[in-house]
């Protein structure tokens, strides 16, 4: 393969394996691989920490904003775990920001134009030097729009559904099924529907329904589509 860097974006629908499959091809490729939904899931955490969902009731953007100033995220490598690990003020939160608690809040947070506008500028200071993959709602879209290979990826919301399920079972949560899908469902129609940064696809993306597919049909997929890009980009220079 090629030995330029790019940035490869990876937006989609909440559970269609956005983060399995970045991952994946961080490794594959040597790249750095960033999380962009943790980040949003952390900010959830830290308001909900400060007692700000206490009624369940969604709390002022200007509240959430306010505590922004309080917010200090790490990135760091856990080589035992072989995995990137978010730190909120200096606590390992890796774990804690999956838990369907933090889902119900999560889309309310992100529709935030303050969070937002924080979690994309320090989003592209970490893309700055490129060779990342970043996974998302609105990396091709506004993150990085001139990302030289940009996916997004979808499956239906039953699977979806059953794959987060699992998940959540897995890591010893409490869950049901029909929960976890009217909780996507939810999160589906706020992340499409929000003012700022709303998810879409975006026009030079390419779509990924991976419903059907095994991860090892995605990754021969990604790399038909990877050579195909480094070539084109190599060819301009």
């Amino acid at each position: 393969m090629g030995q330029q860097k790019i940035i490869i974006a990876l937006d989609g629908h909440s559970s269609c394996g956005k983060s399995t499959y970045a991952k994946l091809i961080a490794a594959e490729l040597g790249y750095a691989y960033i999380d962009s939904g943790a980040m949003y899931r952390a900010v959830t955490l830290a308001a909900m920490d400060a007692g700000l969902f206490d009624d369940n009731a969604a709390p002022p953007p200007e509240k959430i904003e306010a505590l922004l100033d309080h917010v200090e995220l790490k990135l760091k490598h856990n080589p035992a775990k072989r995995r990137t690990e978010l730190f909120l003020n200096d606590r390992m939160v890796e774990d804690l920001i999956r838990s369907m608690e933090v889902s119900a809040h999560v889309s309310y947070i992100a529709a935030i134009s303050a969070v937002r506008r924080k979690m994309v500028e320090y989003q592209r200071m970490l893309g700055a030097e490129k060779g990342v993959v970043m996974d998302g709602r609105d990396i091709g879209t506004v993150v990085f729009p001139d990302a030289e290979l940009k996916i997004f990826l979808t499956a239906s919301l039953e699977v979806r559904a059953g794959r987060r399920y699992r998940e959540l079972i897995e890591k010893g949560m409490a869950a049901e099924f029909a929960d976890v899908q009217s909780n996507l469902e939810k999160r589906d129609h706020i992340d499409s529907n929000r003012d700022d940064s709303p998810l879409k696809q975006a026009d030079d993306a390419i779509l990924l329904d991976n419903s059907e597919m095994t991860l090892e049909q995605q990754m021969i997929w990604f790399n038909n589509l990877y050579r195909q890009v480094i070539t084109a980009a190599d060819d301009k220079d």
